[in-house]
């Protein structure tokens, strides 16, 4: 007979082993003990042990496998893994797990033939998507030195690698940001920062062109300056044609923000610029379609830097504001004299190397004074106002034309002779007489004294002696009775 015994000592536990064997003739029994105490606390120790290994397992790890000889795997923990049911990973060979995103080494870390150490590979997802894990492996080796298998945890570290690839992107679109921005930011010239901001983002973006347009107003009757009514092209990088824009700016000026189309053989990617949350203006990239896709940070970059487009634009417009202001006459919008003066220098300077015609016209109202003091400044303002009209009417887009100051008028009339000239001159005063009933009086009518000079494009003059030369004839023309136009003589030549 053997049983166990459990026998108190104190505060101990005793665990014993008793074997009664009866002799014979009933002579009694023959018993044997045998302590079991340091075995039993061993075993349970083991227990203990095992289980908390278990558990540092699953906490620390989020499977535990093994696979054998056969290369598949014959221990996975009964909860499963990677939304694998545990049956279903069971008997499974491992490279149906493996994705091609893992084929750094060509090795499955499932089948290892060697220590393994956190080494990153990439798994199929049972719903297709793709998980990043830590592997920690060892290989199985028999005696005889054959690999029988390997077992190993892996760590699923996905979300902390979208994490870190989250904001390597944001990085990476804050470094392409501020290198564009500070490529037109740091251009002094306002005039050209569209320019270099088209460049810039171009190359950032990886466009093979980039257009910039300005929201302008539509006026009636005028011709679209730009791709489509509402805009006018401000700047380009690339020699694309700005008009096949036509359907990106339509779709912008709809009140779209971000716009991705295929056009031909081309993917566009544009944006609205904006400052102060207004439209100002749009950006417009151009890729060939074997370029690939837009990325999402692409599209992210063109609403960041189109916003500081929009900002550019905004200071270019008020640029152009001041400068027009500087350059023109704050009554009738023509140049003025100091602006007249630059256009005729740059005038003069390209006819001394290209050669060619042109005539100054300086022109002076007659009794005009009487207009003011009579009926009025503003029947004065009201008179200057119709000259001004008279001149621009009479002339072509390519002349140039500026109120010097008070009365005083004066035309270039680029690439005419002295006869285009005298029929100018003779228009502008055929015109003026249907302003002679805004005059002060009937007995100081209104009329103008032109004087005409005539650029020499053999001689030797400067510019000065043209403006003299046209100042002469004009009051020459004043001097002999008003209302007419004297030509004045040719320039003389340069004393030895």
């Amino acid at each position: 007979m053997v049983d166990m015994v459990d026998v108190g000592n104190g505060d101990k536990l005793q665990n014993l082993q008793v074997t009664l064997v009866p002799l014979d003739a009933g002579r009694g029994t023959l018993m044997f003990v045998r302590d079991l105490t340091l075995d039993t606390s061993l075993r349970l120790a083991l227990v203990d042990s095992r289980r908390r290994y278990k558990d540092f397992i699953d906490i620390s790890t989020d499977f535990a496998w093994e696979t054998g000889a056969d290369q598949r795997f014959n221990f996975v923990p009964p909860r499963g893994a990677l939304g694998y049911a545990a049956d279903a990973l069971m008997g499974l060979e491992p490279e149906a797990l493996m994705v091609s995103e893992s084929s750094g080494t060509g090795e499955v870390p499932f089948l290892t033939r060697r220590r393994i150490e956190n080494e990153e590979a990439w798994l199929r997802r049972s719903d297709g998507r793709s998980a990043c894990v830590v592997v920690s492996a060892m290989p199985l080796i028999a005696k005889d030195g054959t690999w029988v298998g390997a077992r190993g945890v892996c760590r699923d570290v996905t979300e902390t690698r979208d994490r870190e690839a989250t904001l390597s992107r944001v990085r990476n679109r804050e470094r392409v940001l501020t290198r564009i921005v500070r490529a037109f930011r740091d251009e002094v010239n306002p005039e050209a920062m569209l320019s270099v901001a088209a460049e810039a983002l171009a190359k950032g973006l990886g466009a093979e062109h980039c257009h910039i347009f300005r929201s302008m107003p539509v006026e009636a009757n005028a011709p679209t300056a730009g791709a489509t009514p509402g805009f006018q092209l401000a700047a380009r990088y690339g020699d694309l044609n700005a008009a096949q824009a036509a359907p990106v700016l339509a779709t912008i000026a709809g009140g779209a923000g971000a716009v991705e189309l295929l056009l031909g053989d081309r993917q566009v990617l544009a944006a609205p610029a904006r400052y102060q949350s207004d439209s100002n203006g749009a950006v417009v990239l151009w890729r060939p379609v074997d370029r690939g896709a837009w990325s999402d940070d692409d599209r992210l970059l063109i609403g960041d830097i189109a916003n500081q487009v929009g900002i550019t634009i905004e200071q270019f417009t008020h640029h152009e504001h001041v400068l027009k202001v500087s350059r023109t006459d704050a009554l009738t919008g023509l140049l003025n004299r100091g602006a007249f003066m630059d256009a005729l220098r740059r005038y003069l300077v390209r006819l001394k190397r290209e050669g060619g015609n042109a005539v100054l016209m300086y022109v002076d109202l007659d009794n005009f004074k009487a207009v003011n003091d009579i009926r009025g400044h503003q029947a004065g303002d009201d008179m200057l106002m119709k000259i001004r009209d008279i001149l621009v009417q009479q002339t072509r887009p390519t002349d140039v034309i500026a109120r010097l100051g008070g009365d005083e008028f004066a035309v270039w009339l680029n690439g005419a002779d002295l006869t285009i000239a005298k029929t100018r001159a003779s228009q502008f005063l055929d015109r003026i007489k249907a302003l002679v009933h805004l005059s002060g009086s009937p007995d100081r009518p209104v009329g103008m004294s032109i004087g005409i000079a005539a650029w020499d494009p053999h001689g030797h003059e400067e510019l000065d002696g043209l403006l003299a030369r046209a100042d002469a004839a004009m009051y020459q023309a004043k001097r002999g009775g008003k209302g007419s136009f004297t030509i004045a003589d040719p320039p003389s030549a340069p004393k030895a």
